[in-house]
């Protein structure tokens, strides 16, 4: 399952994303964490010192040996230059698996050891701060392009997690990232700055059969529940109060997860549950078309003008990304 964390900055989606990575491991259930944030926060929020996150291998800088190696032998693409964000795989390409090791895996994951050990472990990425480098010549869209590129390359099953932190407010729609998903959990703080996030979000992503749920985070009485229901409706799936637990971790001092408070650990059951159901309605043929769509959007829009060639080339009209692959080259339809 491929699990996303919006909302607007400062709304706490971090921490949450943070929290339900943690209930996984510790399930001893796979997980490939992301960090597509532009502000990198996730690694701290998993328990890395902070010069050990700071010091992640950033996706975005490692963007032309993704290319080259999700390429493969796929004879639509020339070769990895002439690869954008959103190319498809079709056969010949290689895909990624959550469990696998690989040349993007050894180049860009790190392996985090949460509580000693005994919360299991996640592979983190991150995409990699916005630099100084970029200031006023690059778009931060271009180092999540690495991100989308592995998702459309990446085959996973019922019981292996993909869980991204993504970048604030409605950023993601910025790319066809928003469509990667089988479920959305949107953290929204009960107020109208909060829930304008979640108005904006769901009036882009209903086209696209975008799940989408929201988490109440920071809810500190009956006013503020009523507030969120009264706002969001039935699309309110579960609030998160004041958590000692959470704010001892952000004071830099980590307790186990067993010791998160009994109610929040409810709501993570809750929020495992509904993904896990979203599982029935994956529908392989429809993520395959909502990719080559954007990528046929955006190779006319600049991908094009930038590579010198018809990207539209690039798609395989007889290849549907599907769970059942075998081997690490993806075979047509």
């Amino acid at each position: 399952m491929k699990i996303a964390f919006v909302g607007k900055g400062g709304s706490g989606k971090t921490t949450l994303s943070s929290l339900f990575i943690r209930h996984l491991a510790a399930r001893h259930t796979p997980v490939v964490a992301v960090d597509a944030d532009i502000n990198q926060h996730l690694g701290a929020a998993l328990g890395l010192p902070e010069d050990e996150a700071a010091a992640l291998p950033a996706m975005g800088a490692r963007l032309p040996l993704i290319k080259d190696y999700l390429r493969g032998s796929n004879p639509r693409i020339a070769d990895a230059q002439s690869m954008i964000k959103t190319t498809p795989p079709g056969a010949g390409s290689r895909l990624l698996r959550v469990t696998e090791d690989n040349p993007v895996y050894d180049a860009c994951a790190r392996e985090v050891v949460l509580d000693g050990g005994a919360g299991g472990t996640v592979r983190l990425l991150v995409t990699g701060p916005f630099t100084e480098a970029d200031l006023g010549v690059a778009c931060y869209h271009s180092k999540v392009g690495a991100v989308e590129l592995c998702l459309n390359h990446l085959v996973d099953g019922r019981d292996e997690f993909v869980v991204v932190d993504m970048t604030a407010g409605s950023d993601s729609f910025a790319s066809g990232l928003f469509t990667r998903f089988d479920m959305t959990f949107l953290v929204a703080e009960p107020t109208r700055k909060g829930v304008a996030v979640y108005r904006q979000y769901r009036s882009y992503a209903r086209d696209y059969g975008v799940a989408l749920k929201v988490v109440g985070n920071k809810v500190q009485g009956p006013d503020d529940l009523a507030f969120l229901r009264d706002e969001v409706g039935d699309d309110l799936l579960v609030t998160i109060g004041h958590s000692g637990w959470v704010r001892a971790m952000e004071k830099g001092r980590q307790q186990p997860l067993s010791a998160l408070e009994e109610v929040n650990r409810e709501a993570l059951d809750t929020l495992l549950g509904t993904a896990d159901a979203a599982y029935a309605r994956r529908d392989w043929e429809r993520y395959t078309r909502q990719m080559v769509h954007f990528h046929l959007r955006n190779a006319e829009s600049w991908g094009n003008a930038r590579a010198g060639v018809d990207l539209a080339e690039q798609v395989d009209p007889g290849f549907v990304l599907r769970e059942d692959a075998l081997t690490t080259t993806a075979q047509p339809a």
